[in-house]
């Protein structure tokens, strides 16, 4: 995949009635994970494709570190807030939290936990605040509700991917 997540760009005009279909793919997320590193030996999982890069046991660690902006997102939403708090683009708590010394374990059953915990919370979100908009301070466009939970979906669907790519490179 030659093109990094932020060079993106979005269009946000999804029917809100796919919603549900959005849900799946989210509450998805952790069982393709699961099962995408389970399969792979530690010293492909933990080695980065060049120096500088992820590893994909980063990639996942990375994941799992964002569920906790996208849950303080939905306070935003909540809060009818004009500006969704931003990203930090550094990935400092990535690039900190040493992903490649923890158990595979740790990594996949947080991530289940913490998405687990967003999807219900999406799941009982009254369906009149679905079109809620805040401006996504990135992107700066306006982002309704199903819009955030579609760009995690497809943040996800992002790092997957790149996860695949790195142990291509790896295995025979």
């Amino acid at each position: 995949m030659k093109m990094r997540w932020v060079d993106r760009t979005f269009r946000f005009d999804m029917p809100a009635e796919l919603f549900p279909v959005i849900l799946e793919r989210l509450r998805g997320a952790p069982a393709r994970l699961e099962e995408k590193l389970r399969a792979l030996p530690q010293e492909v999982r933990t080695r980065p494709e060049r120096e500088g890069a992820w590893s994909i046991q980063e990639h996942a660690g990375h994941l799992l570190d964002l569920d906790e902006l996208h849950a303080a997102r939905l306070e935003d939403y909540l809060a009818q807030a004009a500006v969704l708090r931003p990203a930090d683009m550094t990935n400092r708590k990535t690039r900190e939290a040493r992903y490649n010394q923890r158990p595979i374990e740790e990594i996949l059953q947080g991530f289940r936990r913490d998405r687990g915990h967003f999807v219900s919370r999406l799941e009982a979100w009254e369906e009149s605040r679905l079109s809620d908009t805040a401006i996504h301070p990135r992107l700066q466009q306006p982002m309704r509700l199903i819009d955030m939970a579609y760009f995690v979906a497809e943040h996800d669907d992002h790092h997957l991917a790149r996860m695949t790519e790195v142990a291509r490179q790896f295995l025979p």
